[in-house]
């Protein structure tokens, strides 16, 4: 049995644990999309945009869009040197790609501070190797920042982590092109009725 399995096997309080390598790369739709986007921080319906990595992307996609005021997450790959990447070519850690989540929200009604810090709760930021069973450097926590301010937002979060013994280890850096994932890792949890087996929401802030 591998590392992954025995961890996966003794996170008892998650229900039928699946890592992201094993959904079907021949599965309906799998296809990675042609087209990329820049990072940009508003679109012209006052939109903002936000990028987080903190492992499988399966699991932050599925608690950041619970989040009132975002409007939709998508699963992706950022940070690399492969144009277009597939997910086997990230999984093969030769990408140089992080499994990451674009998360498009109304500032409106809800502030990239209060998403940032959920991104914080939601996964381990202490974790250098990747997160809970999925070890690699695809599973890194990033936080790709698209304006000064997010980058400012960011920081300051972590330095609340850091002033409550937290040794964090997630990176900060600016958001670069980002490629969707393929179609089928997209709204996975939804659409297959599980549970996130490497993500839980922590109170790690103290209010």
């Amino acid at each position: 049995m591998s590392v992954r399995s025995l961890a996966v096997a003794a996170a008892l309080f998650f229900t039928e644990p699946i890592a992201c390598s094993s959904a079907s790369p021949d599965a309906p739709g799998s296809a990675s999309p042609a087209s990329s986007t820049s990072p940009q921080a508003t679109n012209a319906t006052s939109e903002a945009v936000a990028y987080f990595a903190g492992g499988c992307f399966w699991g932050v996609e599925h608690f950041l869009e619970q989040i009132d005021g975002v409007l939709a997450v998508e699963s992706g790959y950022m940070g690399g040197h492969v144009e277009s990447p597939t997910y086997e070519q990230v999984s093969s850690q030769t990408s140089g790609h992080f499994e990451t989540v674009r998360v498009r929200f109304d500032p409106a009604r809800v502030s990239y501070e209060v998403i940032a810090k959920r991104f914080f709760e939601i996964h381990d930021p202490t974790q250098t190797d990747g997160q809970g069973p999925d070890l690699g450097p695809e599973y890194r926590s990033v936080v790709f920042y698209v304006t000064p301010e997010q980058q400012r937002v960011t920081e300051t979060l972590i330095g609340k982590l850091e002033a409550r013994q937290y040794d964090v280890a997630t990176e900060v850096k600016p958001a670069e092109r980002f490629w969707p994932a393929e179609t089928y890792h997209q709204d996975y949890y939804a659409r297959n009725g599980k549970t996130p087996y490497c993500h839980i929401p922590v109170n790690r802030f103290g209010d």
